[in-house]
């Protein structure tokens, strides 16, 4: 290697490796063996309608993604629909986020720690699962990463009105894309109190916070009127709680390594409240409201991802007897995290990672169905699989239909009384049921549906019966 070379590689930015190390980590196996869930179903299928009927869907429904659809369809316009156009954006998310806690790292602790917090991230078990999911998740960890390396360039002096404007407007774009991720204004203000920045921070912080708030409020307040989406969410349970006790012991360990000092800016006062105060705050909304899932909070394992590169990089300190220990001690742990992990990462890979494909089930669709049959999907949601492959349901009549997700502005569609369903059940010779196979399937409650099972059950007889990837396929034929 020539001294051009060298002096070249060594001018880089030390946040290039762990930004292509985690795009490599998202774009391996990005199609997870040509499989689409059902999260990931009801972006495909609203990305795909016109910017005015995803606007008046939003009235009904899904408020709270209405940024991330609108991103969405402009990429589906652009590039097309495909697992590609679906997840990309969530793997260049989560590369940047890895960029900015390289960053971060490096400027409070020092390379080693920058470098393998970057590094680290990227493997991370819950970050694996979000950095192929088309959903809104990982943009969320990336304006987070971007919001915390602002408010730490703003307290190391650099406090310039600009950088505040867009700090404020970070916080605001994440809290479009999701409103939970304002959890991470108190995680900032813990920093600064921590650090006791003074005056000079707490007030334009303080502005900044309120106009991001007030920006998100309009989402908040109309969202909470949707709030039946999330009723399925179960109550917390001491069970839920024991992945969020380990998150925060670990974050102590390495906070305590770090051996912060209160009255400055370490990267423990970074990081530590990064990682516990949204899952804290997670916790304590869910007493009042079951909210508790993992991926609302998902950007605060950016905290754990600091924390980890602080480890290392004490570890490295102590190895500096050594001093060629020393300085591969950042890439031996990540070989060696690498092969630790390698089974849960092929398996979040793989179709089977998820609860349901409904790329598979449509497969099945059209190998099973006849022209002129009819088609039913319980529960409603499952037409999710028809909206996304339209070509495998060609030739099928929906006959509980009444107004299709388009036209009714809504992600399932309006279907009829349970009274004309079963007459139209019984006007039929031949049925193809769509439904969730036993391991996934919850009791049938809806009034509409228990109308299907009844009148299947009465007077068709099985014909095929099929289940994939927590999906099923049944055929139905009249008896006599």
């Amino acid at each position: 290697m020539t001294r051009r070379t060298t002096t070249l590689l060594r001018a880089l930015p030390i946040w290039l490796i762990p930004l292509l190390w985690n795009l490599a980590l998202g774009l391996w196996g990005l199609s997870r063996q040509h499989s689409v869930w059902r999260d990931e179903a009801a972006t495909w299928q609203v990305a795909r309608r016109s910017a005015a009927d995803i606007w008046e869907m939003l009235g009904q429904v899904d408020a709270v993604h209405g940024l991330y659809y609108l991103l969405m369809h402009g990429l589906f316009e652009c590039f097309g629909p495909g697992t590609t156009t679906l997840r990309l954006p969530s793997v260049l998310a989560m590369a940047v986020a890895s960029a900015c806690v390289t960053v971060i790292g490096q400027r409070l602790a020092g390379v080693r720690a920058g470098l393998g917090a970057g590094m680290v991230l990227g493997l991370l078990p819950a970050v694996q699962f979000y950095l192929q999911e088309g959903r809104p998740y990982a943009m969320v960890a990336a304006g987070a990463g971007i919001s915390t390396l602002l408010l730490v360039t703003l307290v190391r002096g650099h406090g310039r009105a600009a950088l505040w404007t867009a700090y404020g407007g970070t916080v605001l774009m994440c809290a479009l894309l999701n409103w939970l991720s304002l959890l991470i204004l108190p995680a900032h203000l813990v920093t600064l109190l921590w650090a006791r920045t003074g005056r000079r921070t707490y007030v334009p912080w303080a502005l900044a916070a309120t106009a991001a708030v007030a920006g998100a409020l309009p989402l908040i307040l109309f969202s909470r009127t949707q709030a039946n989406q999330v009723s399925w969410i179960p109550p917390l349970t001491w069970h839920m709680m024991i992945g969020p006790a380990v998150l925060l012991a670990i974050g102590a360990v390495g906070a305590l390594l770090d051996r912060p000092r209160s009255g400055r800016l370490s990267l423990a006062s970074v990081a530590l409240p990064l990682l516990a105060v949204p899952q804290v705050g997670l916790i304590g909304l869910s007493l009042v409201q079951p909210l508790f899932l993992d991926r609302y909070v998902l950007f605060s394992m950016l905290g754990l991802a600091l924390l980890i590169g602080t480890a290392l990089d004490v570890a490295a300190r102590q190895a500096r007897r050594f001093p060629r220990a020393s300085r591969g001690l950042v890439p031996v742990v990540t070989v060696v995290a690498v092969a630790a992990l390698l089974p849960q990462a092929l398996a979040k890979r793989s179709a089977a990672s998820r609860v349901d494909d409904v790329l598979a089930v449509a497969a099945d669709v059209r190998q099973l169905k006849k022209d002129g049959d009819a088609v039913l999907f319980i529960p409603a949601a499952r037409r999710d699989t028809a909206l996304v492959s339209p070509g495998a349901f060609a030739g099928l009549r929906d006959i509980a239909l009444v107004a299709d997700p388009v036209t009714s502005g809504t992600l399932k569609g309006e279907e009829a009384t349970p009274g004309r369903i079963r007459t139209a059940v019984l006007a039929q010779q031949r049925i193809v049921l769509v439904s969730d196979a036993p391991g996934v399937a919850r009791p049938v409650s809806a009034e509409r549906d228990k109308a299907k099972t009844a009148a299947l059950r009465e007077h068709f007889t099985i014909v095929a019966d099929d289940r994939v990837r927590g999906r099923r396929v049944t055929v139905y034929e009249r008896r006599g």
